[in-house]
Formats: C-alpha cells, sequence, structure tokens
C-alpha cells in the first residue's frame, strides 16, 4: 500500500533545536515575559513557552522544575527592570528628593502610554491569583514592599509632615497609573494628571518642598 504524502510523518514540523543552558534559559524567559505579560499567566502553558523560545521542551523542565518556577523566574526579571527604571528616574534629581518622586511619576506616565503597554506585570498577577501564599504573590510582595521602602525614604527625605502616609498616597498613584493605561488608554487625560497630582501631594505633605516652591 502506498502511503499518501498526507500520511507520511511530520519529522519537518517541529525541530528540536540543542542549546547551551545559559542560551536556553534565556530565550525561555524572553518567550515567557512575552508571552505572561500580554495575555497573562493562566492563559498560557509551558508548551506555548516552548515554542515560542524554539527550544525542546526538556531544556525548560533543566531549567524550571515547574512552571510555577519560571513565572516566579519571569516576576524576578520584571521586578530588576522595575528597579532600575525607578532608580534611573531617582537619578535625575541628586539631592532632590520631592522631585525624584515627581519625575518617577512622569516617567512611569510615559511608559504607560507605550501602545503595547499592558500595566503593571504585579498588578495583573495579584489579579489573576488570589492565594497570598502562592510563590507569584510573594513576588508581588517584594515588588510592592521595595517601592514603599523607597517612596517613605523619599517622603522623610524631603520633609514630609507624614512619611508614610505621604508613601501611601503615592502609591495609590502608582497603582492609579497601571489601571488607567488600560482603561481610559495610552495618553488618556486621566492618566496625564497624576503627576499633577502628585505634585499636589507632595507640596500639601512637605513644608520644606512648599517654602521651595514659593522662593
Amino acid at each position: 500500500m502506498t502511503r499518501s504524502p498526507a500520511d507520511a510523518p511530520k519529522t519537518h514540523a517541529r525541530r528540536s533545536i540543542r542549546t547551551d543552558a545559559a542560551t536556553a534559559q534565556e530565550q525561555l524567559l524572553d518567550a515567557a515575559q512575552e508571552l505572561f505579560y500580554r495575555d497573562g499567566i493562566r492563559a498560557i502553558g509551558v508548551d506555548a513557552v516552548v515554542e515560542r523560545a524554539g527550544v525542546n521542551k526538556m531544556s525548560l523542565y533543566r531549567q524550571f522544575a515547574s512552571k510555577d518556577e519560571l513565572v516566579v523566574a519571569y516576576l524576578e526579571r520584571m521586578d530588576e527592570g522595575f528597579r532600575r527604571r525607578f532608580e534611573a528616574s531617582v537619578a535625575k534629581h541628586p539631592g532632590e528628593p520631592a522631585s525624584q518622586m515627581i519625575q518617577a511619576l512622569e516617567d512611569l506616565v510615559k511608559r504607560a502610554s507605550s501602545p503595547d503597554y499592558r500595566g503593571c506585570p504585579f498588578l495583573n498577577i495579584a489579579c489573576e491569583f488570589g492565594d497570598p501564599a502562592h510563590p507569584a504573590r510573594q513576588s508581588v510582595e517584594r515588588n510592592k514592599s521595595y517601592l514603599m521602602t523607597r517612596l517613605v525614604e523619599m517622603s522623610t527625605a524631603a520633609g514630609a509632615d507624614n512619611p508614610v502616609e505621604l508613601a501611601e498616597s503615592l502609591a495609590l498613584l502608582v497603582d492609579g497609573i497601571y489601571a488607567t493605561s488600560q482603561t481610559y488608554g495610552p495618553g488618556s487625560g486621566p492618566l496625564r494628571a497624576a503627576p499633577r497630582i502628585a505634585r499636589v501631594l507632595i507640596a500639601a505633605a512637605c513644608t520644606a518642598h512648599r517654602k521651595q516652591e514659593g522662593s
């Protein structure tokens, strides 16, 4: 019996690509970042990540024992990026904590106005995973704790009457930027209002800043 082309084994459809461990890990994280950030964690299976990365499934499990481990590694990468961008904003105004906080908000609004922006990956994860003990939620806590710590430090340095209260207000504004970017859209009026609100909050909270603004 002659086998038709349709019956032939499709060995060409999927080719195993041999890569070293470091390259495979980087490719997997690149793929996870693209897919998880765009479509969410629960919507994306490991097969989709493997296919996008161009490696075989065994390569994934050599690097990450489970999907949860891959998710945590993805979040660690996103956290590193967030911290790097935040500190770059702060560095634009050495010794001026009030201006540093405003700059961080202004830069975040610019980033949130990109057409492919999908909000805060940590806020997105918190919406997807309700269990606070889940490793992904612990990554969320670490990211938000870092932001709060830095905002309290800068609020204190800026002379806020109640540094924690100011930091909490600005943290709420940050999450508002994330949400507004997805509801009202990039470059929207509510999104652009965030730095103005930050200035009002900081001026009201910081006596030294009020004097500086009035001089």
